[in-house]
């Protein structure tokens, strides 16, 4: 199993969306272990977008994403990260295909809904910068059988 990091931003908490969004990661078979509501703090976002924070256009996404509460999960699944973001489509909605969280909710690069971790190594990161252990609710759903075949886990 693999964990992964989304965050449902604030157009997609503005929009309503996020009880949509999460279904959909549901509905794929992936459990989610962890879901918070928080406010992403000037000093929070550059702790997690430091590898952007020096960029000229870092101070609109600090903006963007410190103006209104988001939704902070945490997935568990197989192949989790890889899948989240084939789920999410192209970063830029206007690119993304149809069928995607992006190519039906979304017409813009910044406000594209979700963020979600592009590696095993951003996971890890990403999910200490805002998880505590304790948050973590890791269990195995009774429809495991259903959803896997016992040599995919």
């Amino acid at each position: 199993m693999e964990r992964t990091l989304i965050i449902c931003k604030p157009d997609a908490v503005q929009r309503r969306l996020v009880g949509r969004i999460l279904s959909r990661f549901e509905d794929k078979g992936l459990n989610m272990i962890g879901l918070k509501m928080i406010t992403i703090t000037p000093e929070l976002a550059k702790k997690h977008y430091a590898e952007h924070a020096e960029k000229k256009w870092y101070p609109g996404l600090e903006g963007f994403i410190t103006s209104s509460p988001v939704v902070v999960g945490l997935i568990e699944g197989v192949d989790a990260i890889a899948l989240v973001r084939k789920m999410l489509g192209a970063t830029n909605g206007r690119n993304a295909e149809p069928g995607t969280i992006r190519g039906d909710f979304s017409s813009s690069q910044q406000m594209n809904l979700v963020h979600a971790s592009a590696s095993a190594e951003d996971a890890a990161r990403e999910i200490d910068i805002f998880f505590g252990e304790s948050e973590i609710q890791a269990y195995e759903p009774a429809i495991m059988p259903s959803l896997y075949a016992s040599d995919e886990l």
